[in-house]
Protein backbone atom coordinates (compact mmCIF):
# COMPACT_ATOMS: atom_id res chain seq x y z
CA UNK A 1 0.00 0.00 0.00
CA UNK A 2 1.15 3.53 -1.01
CA UNK A 3 2.48 6.30 1.88
CA UNK A 4 -0.12 8.64 3.22
CA UNK A 5 1.05 11.96 1.19
CA UNK A 6 -2.63 13.45 0.88
CA UNK A 7 -6.08 14.02 1.83
CA UNK A 8 -8.65 14.47 -0.58
CA UNK A 9 -12.09 15.28 1.08
CA UNK A 10 -15.56 15.65 -1.03
CA UNK A 11 -18.84 16.51 -1.03
CA UNK A 12 -22.09 16.37 -2.28
CA UNK A 13 -25.58 16.30 -2.08
CA UNK A 14 -28.73 15.63 -4.72
CA UNK A 15 -27.66 13.63 -7.48
CA UNK A 16 -24.35 12.76 -5.62
CA UNK A 17 -24.80 8.71 -5.68
CA UNK A 18 -24.13 8.86 -9.08
CA UNK A 19 -21.48 11.35 -9.29
CA UNK A 20 -19.78 9.73 -6.51
CA UNK A 21 -19.93 6.37 -8.11
CA UNK A 22 -18.14 7.81 -11.87
CA UNK A 23 -15.50 9.42 -8.89
CA UNK A 24 -14.84 6.24 -7.46
CA UNK A 25 -14.96 4.22 -10.43
CA UNK A 26 -12.05 6.79 -11.66
CA UNK A 27 -9.58 6.57 -8.67
CA UNK A 28 -6.10 5.20 -9.29
CA UNK A 29 -5.70 1.99 -7.25
CA UNK A 30 -2.56 2.97 -5.85
CA UNK A 31 -3.79 6.81 -4.87
CA UNK A 32 -1.52 8.11 -2.04
CA UNK A 33 -4.08 9.97 0.18
CA UNK A 34 -7.25 8.76 2.30
CA UNK A 35 -10.52 10.21 0.73
CA UNK A 36 -12.84 11.45 3.41
CA UNK A 37 -16.52 11.54 1.50
CA UNK A 38 -19.97 13.21 2.66
CA UNK A 39 -22.98 13.06 1.47
CA UNK A 40 -25.96 14.16 2.53
CA UNK A 41 -28.51 11.40 4.21
CA UNK A 42 -31.56 11.50 6.13
CA UNK A 43 -30.15 11.62 9.73
CA UNK A 44 -32.54 8.59 10.57
CA UNK A 45 -31.82 6.38 7.43
CA UNK A 46 -29.08 3.68 6.44
CA UNK A 47 -26.33 4.49 4.17
CA UNK A 48 -25.46 1.82 1.87
CA UNK A 49 -23.13 4.13 0.27
CA UNK A 50 -19.62 2.53 1.28
CA UNK A 51 -21.01 -0.89 -0.18
CA UNK A 52 -22.30 1.53 -3.92
CA UNK A 53 -18.57 3.00 -3.92
CA UNK A 54 -16.31 -0.13 -3.00
CA UNK A 55 -18.27 -1.65 -6.21
CA UNK A 56 -17.62 0.94 -8.29
CA UNK A 57 -13.94 1.35 -8.15
CA UNK A 58 -10.69 -0.07 -7.22
CA UNK A 59 -10.73 1.31 -3.48
CA UNK A 60 -12.12 -0.18 -0.23
CA UNK A 61 -14.73 2.13 0.78
CA UNK A 62 -16.45 1.99 4.75
CA UNK A 63 -18.02 4.14 7.21
CA UNK A 64 -16.08 6.27 9.18
CA UNK A 65 -14.87 5.56 12.81
CA UNK A 66 -13.79 7.68 15.74
CA UNK A 67 -10.86 7.23 16.26
CA UNK A 68 -9.86 5.31 13.20
CA UNK A 69 -6.22 6.33 11.76
CA UNK A 70 -6.44 7.71 7.61
CA UNK A 71 -4.53 4.91 5.31
CA UNK A 72 -4.01 5.40 2.15
CA UNK A 73 -5.87 4.50 -0.43
CA UNK A 74 -9.18 4.09 1.20
CA UNK A 75 -12.59 5.58 1.34
CA UNK A 76 -14.29 6.63 4.47
CA UNK A 77 -17.79 7.62 4.19
CA UNK A 78 -19.76 9.83 7.07
CA UNK A 79 -22.39 7.68 8.20
CA UNK A 80 -25.82 9.33 8.82
CA UNK A 81 -26.20 11.66 11.74
CA UNK A 82 -22.45 12.35 12.25
CA UNK A 83 -20.40 15.10 11.56
CA UNK A 84 -16.87 13.61 10.17
CA UNK A 85 -13.93 15.34 11.07
CA UNK A 86 -10.49 15.30 11.17
CA UNK A 87 -7.67 15.17 13.63
CA UNK A 88 -4.00 15.00 12.31
CA UNK A 89 -4.19 11.35 10.79
CA UNK A 90 -7.31 10.31 12.35
CA UNK A 91 -10.88 11.01 12.33
CA UNK A 92 -13.46 12.58 14.15
CA UNK A 93 -17.27 11.62 14.44
CA UNK A 94 -20.04 14.30 16.10
CA UNK A 95 -23.15 14.68 16.67
CA UNK A 96 -22.73 18.71 16.95
CA UNK A 97 -25.36 21.07 15.73
CA UNK A 98 -26.54 20.98 11.82
CA UNK A 99 -24.64 22.99 9.10
CA UNK A 100 -27.25 24.63 6.55
CA UNK A 101 -29.97 21.68 8.26
CA UNK A 102 -27.59 18.75 7.49
CA UNK A 103 -25.86 16.23 9.53
CA UNK A 104 -23.21 14.95 8.05
CA UNK A 105 -22.31 18.20 6.05
CA UNK A 106 -19.42 19.14 3.60
CA UNK A 107 -18.21 22.40 5.95
CA UNK A 108 -16.97 21.09 9.13
CA UNK A 109 -15.24 18.17 7.60
CA UNK A 110 -13.34 20.53 5.15
CA UNK A 111 -12.87 23.37 7.71
CA UNK A 112 -11.30 20.26 9.58
CA UNK A 113 -9.22 18.69 6.57
CA UNK A 114 -7.72 22.52 6.05
CA UNK A 115 -6.33 22.93 9.80
CA UNK A 116 -4.92 19.19 9.42
CA UNK A 117 -3.43 19.38 6.59
CA UNK A 118 -2.87 22.71 5.23
CA UNK A 119 -1.14 22.01 1.83
CA UNK A 120 -1.20 18.54 0.98
CA UNK A 121 -5.64 18.63 0.75
CA UNK A 122 -7.68 18.65 -2.11
CA UNK A 123 -11.43 19.81 -1.62
CA UNK A 124 -13.56 18.26 -3.95
CA UNK A 125 -17.42 19.37 -4.55
CA UNK A 126 -19.45 17.08 -6.12
CA UNK A 127 -23.36 17.61 -7.47
CA UNK A 128 -25.99 19.13 -5.07
CA UNK A 129 -28.48 22.02 -3.86
CA UNK A 130 -27.82 24.88 -1.64
CA UNK A 131 -24.21 25.70 -1.26
CA UNK A 132 -22.61 22.98 1.32
CA UNK A 133 -18.98 22.77 0.81
CA UNK A 134 -18.31 26.27 -0.41
CA UNK A 135 -17.45 27.81 2.28
CA UNK A 136 -15.15 24.69 3.48
CA UNK A 137 -13.66 24.74 -0.06
CA UNK A 138 -12.94 28.21 0.59
CA UNK A 139 -10.90 27.42 3.91
CA UNK A 140 -9.02 24.76 2.46
CA UNK A 141 -7.66 27.33 -0.53
CA UNK A 142 -6.85 30.14 2.15
CA UNK A 143 -4.56 27.30 4.08
CA UNK A 144 -2.85 26.36 0.91
CA UNK A 145 -5.02 23.25 -0.14
CA UNK A 146 -6.35 22.68 -3.20
CA UNK A 147 -9.78 22.92 -4.86
CA UNK A 148 -11.49 20.97 -7.30
CA UNK A 149 -15.38 20.56 -8.38
CA UNK A 150 -17.60 18.77 -10.74
CA UNK A 151 -18.34 20.34 -14.17
CA UNK A 152 -21.56 22.12 -13.16
CA UNK A 153 -22.60 21.14 -17.22
CA UNK A 154 -22.12 17.62 -16.08
CA UNK A 155 -23.94 17.55 -12.48
CA UNK A 156 -27.68 16.41 -12.20
CA UNK A 157 -27.87 19.65 -9.93
CA UNK A 158 -25.16 22.18 -10.02
CA UNK A 159 -25.78 25.03 -7.49
CA UNK A 160 -22.76 22.88 -5.39
CA UNK A 161 -20.41 23.15 -7.80
CA UNK A 162 -21.15 26.91 -9.00
CA UNK A 163 -21.74 28.16 -5.21
CA UNK A 164 -18.22 26.69 -4.80
CA UNK A 165 -16.87 28.35 -7.80
CA UNK A 166 -17.91 31.69 -6.59
CA UNK A 167 -16.26 31.48 -3.36
CA UNK A 168 -13.50 29.68 -4.64
CA UNK A 169 -12.87 31.12 -8.47
CA UNK A 170 -9.28 29.18 -7.99
CA UNK A 171 -11.28 25.93 -8.25
CA UNK A 172 -10.68 23.40 -10.82
CA UNK A 173 -13.75 22.39 -12.84
CA UNK A 174 -13.53 18.64 -13.68
CA UNK A 175 -15.94 15.84 -15.38
CA UNK A 176 -16.02 12.97 -13.03
CA UNK A 177 -14.84 10.55 -14.69
CA UNK A 178 -11.20 12.77 -14.82
CA UNK A 179 -11.10 13.41 -11.25
CA UNK A 180 -9.32 10.30 -10.45
CA UNK A 181 -6.45 11.00 -13.12
CA UNK A 182 -6.52 14.90 -11.95
CA UNK A 183 -6.05 13.39 -7.94
CA UNK A 184 -3.25 11.22 -8.85
CA UNK A 185 -1.13 13.91 -10.09
CA UNK A 186 -2.02 16.34 -7.36
CA UNK A 187 -1.48 14.07 -4.52
CA UNK A 188 1.84 12.57 -5.54
CA UNK A 189 3.83 16.10 -4.82
CA UNK A 190 2.27 16.11 -1.46
CA UNK A 191 3.95 15.59 1.48
CA UNK A 192 1.31 14.64 4.41
CA UNK A 193 0.02 16.65 6.82
CA UNK A 194 1.21 20.20 6.97
CA UNK A 195 -1.07 22.78 9.70
CA UNK A 196 -0.61 26.20 8.17
CA UNK A 197 -1.56 29.13 10.77
CA UNK A 198 -3.98 31.79 8.75
CA UNK A 199 -5.63 35.18 10.00
CA UNK A 200 -8.77 33.74 9.95
CA UNK A 201 -7.68 30.49 12.96
CA UNK A 202 -9.72 32.07 15.46
CA UNK A 203 -13.11 31.74 14.06
CA UNK A 204 -12.13 28.58 12.20
CA UNK A 205 -11.01 27.46 15.88
CA UNK A 206 -14.58 28.77 16.61
CA UNK A 207 -16.33 27.04 14.45
CA UNK A 208 -14.42 23.83 14.44
CA UNK A 209 -14.87 23.91 18.37
CA UNK A 210 -18.51 24.02 18.29
CA UNK A 211 -19.00 21.39 15.12
CA UNK A 212 -17.76 18.85 17.87
CA UNK A 213 -19.80 19.82 20.67
CA UNK A 214 -17.46 21.89 23.00
CA UNK A 215 -18.54 24.75 25.07
CA UNK A 216 -18.53 27.57 22.41
CA UNK A 217 -21.08 29.88 20.77
CA UNK A 218 -21.26 32.27 18.04
CA UNK A 219 -19.73 34.94 19.94
CA UNK A 220 -16.61 33.40 20.03
CA UNK A 221 -16.44 33.39 16.60
CA UNK A 222 -16.81 36.81 16.61
CA UNK A 223 -20.54 37.13 15.40
CA UNK A 224 -22.74 40.15 15.19
CA UNK A 225 -26.09 40.09 16.13
CA UNK A 226 -28.45 39.55 12.90
CA UNK A 227 -31.73 40.13 14.55
CA UNK A 228 -32.85 36.60 12.62
CA UNK A 229 -34.27 33.51 14.08
CA UNK A 230 -32.34 30.03 13.49
CA UNK A 231 -34.86 27.60 11.76
CA UNK A 232 -33.38 24.58 14.14
CA UNK A 233 -34.00 25.99 17.51
CA UNK A 234 -35.72 29.07 17.37
CA UNK A 235 -32.60 30.95 18.72
CA UNK A 236 -30.78 34.39 17.39
CA UNK A 237 -28.61 34.13 14.66
CA UNK A 238 -25.33 35.92 14.35
CA UNK A 239 -23.79 36.55 11.42
CA UNK A 240 -19.89 35.74 10.91
CA UNK A 241 -18.24 38.71 9.83
CA UNK A 242 -15.07 38.15 7.21
CA UNK A 243 -17.30 35.93 5.31
CA UNK A 244 -17.12 36.21 1.50
CA UNK A 245 -20.73 36.07 2.07
CA UNK A 246 -23.05 36.32 4.64
CA UNK A 247 -23.26 33.28 6.60
CA UNK A 248 -24.70 32.84 10.01
CA UNK A 249 -24.74 31.01 13.44
CA UNK A 250 -26.97 30.76 16.45
CA UNK A 251 -26.04 30.58 19.72
CA UNK A 252 -25.25 26.83 20.23
CA UNK A 253 -23.70 26.41 17.03
CA UNK A 254 -26.48 25.94 14.07
CA UNK A 255 -24.85 26.93 10.83
CA UNK A 256 -26.83 28.47 7.96
CA UNK A 257 -25.37 30.36 4.98
CA UNK A 258 -27.85 33.00 3.23
CA UNK A 259 -28.89 30.53 0.20
CA UNK A 260 -29.70 27.40 3.11
CA UNK A 261 -31.44 30.20 5.65
CA UNK A 262 -33.44 31.51 2.21
CA UNK A 263 -34.77 28.74 1.66
CA UNK A 264 -35.70 27.29 5.21
CA UNK A 265 -37.66 30.53 5.44
CA UNK A 266 -39.40 29.76 2.65
CA UNK A 267 -40.40 26.51 3.52
CA UNK A 268 -41.13 27.38 7.62
CA UNK A 269 -43.47 30.13 5.70
CA UNK A 270 -45.97 27.69 3.17
CA UNK A 271 -46.02 25.77 5.96
CA UNK A 272 -47.79 28.03 8.08
CA UNK A 273 -49.72 29.07 4.79
CA UNK A 274 -51.03 25.63 4.92
CA UNK A 275 -51.79 25.53 8.56
CA UNK A 276 -54.14 28.59 8.30
CA UNK A 277 -55.46 27.56 5.08
CA UNK A 278 -56.57 24.25 7.00
CA UNK A 279 -57.91 26.62 9.78
CA UNK A 280 -59.90 28.12 7.22
CA UNK A 281 -61.25 25.20 5.38
CA UNK A 282 -62.48 23.27 9.14
CA UNK A 283 -63.98 26.88 9.51
CA UNK A 284 -65.87 27.02 6.56
CA UNK A 285 -67.25 23.53 6.98
CA UNK A 286 -68.31 24.04 10.68
CA UNK A 287 -69.98 27.37 9.68
CA UNK A 288 -71.70 25.19 6.86
CA UNK A 289 -72.92 22.50 9.58
CA UNK A 290 -74.21 24.97 11.95
CA UNK A 291 -76.07 26.54 8.92
CA UNK A 292 -78.03 23.52 7.88
CA UNK A 293 -78.44 23.03 11.61
CA UNK A 294 -80.09 26.28 12.60
CA UNK A 295 -82.26 26.10 8.69
CA UNK A 296 -83.49 22.83 10.28
CA UNK A 297 -84.67 24.23 13.22
CA UNK A 298 -86.31 27.30 10.92
CA UNK A 299 -83.80 29.96 12.60
CA UNK A 300 -83.56 31.44 8.95
CA UNK A 301 -81.39 34.71 9.69
CA UNK A 302 -79.01 32.50 12.17
CA UNK A 303 -78.82 29.99 9.24
CA UNK A 304 -77.53 33.53 7.17
CA UNK A 305 -75.03 34.50 9.41
CA UNK A 306 -73.55 30.94 9.72
CA UNK A 307 -74.06 30.74 5.64
CA UNK A 308 -71.80 34.23 5.61
CA UNK A 309 -69.54 33.03 8.33
CA UNK A 310 -68.33 29.90 5.81
CA UNK A 311 -68.76 32.19 2.73
CA UNK A 312 -66.08 34.52 4.15
CA UNK A 313 -63.62 31.60 5.19
CA UNK A 314 -63.69 30.10 1.47
CA UNK A 315 -63.07 33.47 -0.06
CA UNK A 316 -59.71 33.74 2.71
CA UNK A 317 -58.73 30.37 1.74
CA UNK A 318 -58.58 31.08 -1.86
CA UNK A 319 -56.52 34.36 -1.16
CA UNK A 320 -54.01 31.78 0.89
CA UNK A 321 -53.95 29.37 -1.77
CA UNK A 322 -53.19 32.63 -4.65
CA UNK A 323 -50.28 33.32 -1.81
CA UNK A 324 -48.72 29.39 -1.37
CA UNK A 325 -48.34 29.47 -5.52
CA UNK A 326 -46.80 32.93 -4.87
CA UNK A 327 -44.10 31.17 -2.84
CA UNK A 328 -43.76 28.40 -4.63
CA UNK A 329 -42.54 31.21 -7.42
CA UNK A 330 -40.23 32.68 -5.72
CA UNK A 331 -38.44 29.21 -4.11
CA UNK A 332 -38.37 28.68 -8.06
CA UNK A 333 -36.58 31.94 -8.54
CA UNK A 334 -33.71 31.04 -5.54
CA UNK A 335 -33.17 27.72 -7.11
CA UNK A 336 -32.09 28.63 -10.85
CA UNK A 337 -28.71 27.57 -10.16
CA UNK A 338 -30.08 24.03 -9.58
CA UNK A 339 -31.24 24.32 -13.07
CA UNK A 340 -30.25 21.57 -16.20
Amino acid sequence: MAGLKGLVVVGASAGGVEALRTFAAGLPADLQAAVCVVLHVPRSGISTLPHILGRSGPLPAAHAEAGRALVAGRIYVAPPNFHVLVDDERLRLSRGPAESGHRPAADPLFRSAARAWGSSVVGVVLSGSRDDGAFGLATIARHGGLALVQDPEEALYRSMPLQAMELVPAARAVPCRQMGLVLGGLVAGMVGPVPVAAVDDARVDAQDAMATMENRTAGAAGGIPAGLACPDCHGALFELPGEHAPRFRCRVGHAWTSAALLDEQGEAQESALWMALHGLEEKAALSRRMAESARFRGSLSTAVRYAEVSEDAEAAGRVIRKLIEQFGDLDDKTRVADAP
